[in-house]
């Protein structure tokens, strides 16, 4: 007998074919059923592995035995002239048919009812992850849509011999950038974000990468007197390559000239320059520009001293040319700043702020930053949101991409109650300033006022991440973790939160929640010992949170006196939601131009570039 009758003889062919179809059987179940049961990942591998090495092993074992009648016998004790191999083959044709069957039917089941459901559940996670990129407050179909057409303007170097002109340099930067951002079928980084990597050695790629962009400018300036040399370069990120560079040698009379040459040169060889015309930058005084620059840099100190200086050196400015009209906006944002630090009355300030204003526009009635500060005031401190509005809507036609602007109608919006329109003026204030605080944390407040809490909580751990050491981002981010019930987070966070104004407002709520109310009632009484002329808004929101209603309602009627800020948020801060049933309510509301009523009849009609 061949080897070959012999294998057959044996059904060695026939128990192959039985074990792989049965193997392949099994890993199909394990496979579809092991997940079920959050099986650890080496378990299903395992199972493959054995039924591998057993393989051999069946097929010695079918060559050393067969099934006779009277049971399993070793092939040597079987007599040949009584041969059962057609009684054992017919038994294993059955048994492989039935496996077959059964392999056929977990390959249907798994065809048409689990991969689909599997694929289902693929479109699922993918959506959520897409989800969680939109609750860290990227937009990265917005990011996506620009292809090519994005950049990163870099501080650039200051080469002056006394290394004093970094104030110019910078200036000259932020003056690029804000002309090419005029374009809104171009892609530009805003400030915060280009700037954050000044003075520290980061390659190209890198700062490609964490801003997402195609293109790099950056340059240096050297001054000396009035003679200036800027040099400027075009750097395609993909591959490091130089598109464009080019040095002007010229005087400071010139600067304005190089800015749109520069601007110009950046159009052209991004290729856009059929979409729009280059911009142009607004001019000016050499002397006077370069004042304007170094106030500027000293207001963005924010604090008391650095506004004295910046208003003298804005003065300054005024006094060599009294219709720049970027110089009259500056000086009302620096009285904004007093006024928010409490360094100035809300009327004096006001109408030091309305007069420069109204000067700015005086001169040029195209400038848009100043409506968007107009409209700071007017929504901000005199809450005439239907004024604020107007001016905004203003803004946005003059200047759609104005990230500033964009600000502050995301929190016009948010207190008119557009939230959804505030969380799109949030997604693309992000997707060009990806490194900044304020667009995460207009998401954060637009999504917390939604009532999309776990949104809001990312957005917010995205701004503490990017600042930790900030005013303010604790504290909300701790108020949205107190509103999901989680007080011990809660607590946590207001216990990092460097201003001691909220970390004692948080406190005072977080430890009424844990049914600490001694330490409570002592968080309250130093809020109230050192806060009381200042931040009468949270104080109030502190009570209310407490169930102390009647002392809330005293608070915001000295906030209201005070022209706090923050007075305008009172219709949907959370923290306030003790009052709503209180018949003091609606007329308060009402008072204070804050109604629902009032506020949904106010017209607000912005459009985002497209």
């Amino acid at each position: 007998m061949s080897l070959l009758e012999e294998i057959k003889r044996r059904n060695v062919l026939r128990i192959a074919g039985l074990y792989l179809v049965g193997a392949w059987l099994i890993v199909q179940v394990a496979g579809t059923v092991l997940p079920m049961f959050d099986a650890p990942a080496w378990l299903p591998r395992t199972i493959v592995v054995v039924l591998a090495i057993g393989f051999i092993p069946a097929l010695v074992f079918a060559w050393a035995f067969e099934l006779t009648p009277e049971g399993l016998k070793r092939d040597k004790d079987v007599d040949p002239s009584e041969s059962i191999t057609p009684h054992t083959g017919k038994a294993l044709d059955r048994i492989i048919m039935v496996v077959l069957a059964l392999a056929l039917g977990v390959f249907a089941f798994d065809r048409f009812v689990l991969s689909p459901q599997r694929a289902a559940a693929a479109r699922l996670q993918s959506s959520k992850e897409v989800a969680a990129a939109r609750k860290e407050g990227h937009s990265e179909a917005l990011v996506e849509s620009y292809g090519e057409k994005s950049i990163a303007v870099l501080p650039f170097v200051d080469m002056s011999a006394g290394k004093d002109q970094e104030y110019f340099a910078d200036g000259i930067s932020e003056e690029l950038l804000n002309l090419l951002a005029q374009l809104p079928q171009l892609r530009v980084i805003a400030r915060t974000s280009s700037f954050s990597f000044k003075g520290k050695e980061v390659d190209v790629a890198t700062i490609a990468k964490t801003l997402n962009v195609a293109h790099v400018l950056e340059g240096s300036v050297r001054k000396s007197g009035d003679k200036l040399r800027i040099t400027a370069q075009l750097i395609r990120t993909s591959d490091s390559s130089h598109l464009w560079s080019q040095t002007y040698d010229r005087k400071m009379i010139d600067v304005f000239q190089v800015q749109d040459e520069i601007a110009a040169a950046v159009v052209l060889q991004l290729k856009i320059k059929l979409l729009g015309a280059a911009p142009e930058a607004k001019t000016t005084d050499p002397e006077a520009y370069a004042l304007f620059l170094q106030a500027r840099d000293r207001y963005r100190q924010y604090n008391a001293v650095a506004f004295e200086q910046a208003i003298a050196l804005y003065k300054q400015a005024l006094a060599i040319d009294p219709t720049y009209a970027p110089a009259w906006n500056g000086l009302a944002v620096v009285y904004f700043g007093q006024i928010d630090l409490d360094l100035l009355a809300a009327d004096h300030g006001l109408a030091l702020a309305r007069e420069a204003i109204r000067t700015a526009l005086e001169h040029d009635p195209s400038f848009a930053p100043a409506y968007g500060t107009l409209a700071r005031f007017e929504g901000f401190i005199e809450r005439d949101y239907a004024a604020a509005a107007r001016h905004l809507e203003q803004a946005m036609a003059l200047d759609p991409t104005g990230l500033e602007i964009i600000n502050d109608a995301s929190q016009v919006a948010r207190r008119l109650g557009r939230l959804e329109l505030a969380i799109q003026l949030g997604e693309y204030q992000v997707a060009r300033d990806p490194l900044s605080t304020s667009g995460y944390d207009a998401l954060g407040a637009a999504y917390r006022w939604r009532g999309q809490l776990p949104e809001s909580i990312a957005a917010y751990r995205k701004e503490v991440s990017l600042s930790p050491d900030a005013a303010w981002a604790h504290f909300v981010l701790g108020s949205v973790l107190l509103q999901t019930g989680d007080a011990e987070a809660a607590l946590a966070e207001f216990r990092k939160e460097p201003s001691e104004s909220f970390r004692l407002t948080g406190l005072a709520m977080a430890y009424q929640t844990l049914g600490r109310k001694a330490a409570s009632d002592a968080a309250l009484a130093e809020l109230m010992k050192k806060y009381m002329e200042t931040k009468p808004y949270f104080i109030a929101a502190a009570m209310a949170y407490r169930g102390d209603i009647d002392r809330a309602f005293e608070m915001l009627d000295k906030a209201e006196r005070n022209h706090d800020l923050e007075l305008g948020s009172l219709a949907v801060y959370p923290a306030f939601a003790t009052m709503h049933e209180d018949p003091r309510w609606l007329p308060l509301l009402r008072r204070l131009g804050l109604a629902p009523e009032q506020l949904a009849g106010i017209k607000f009609d912005v459009k985002l570039p497209q």
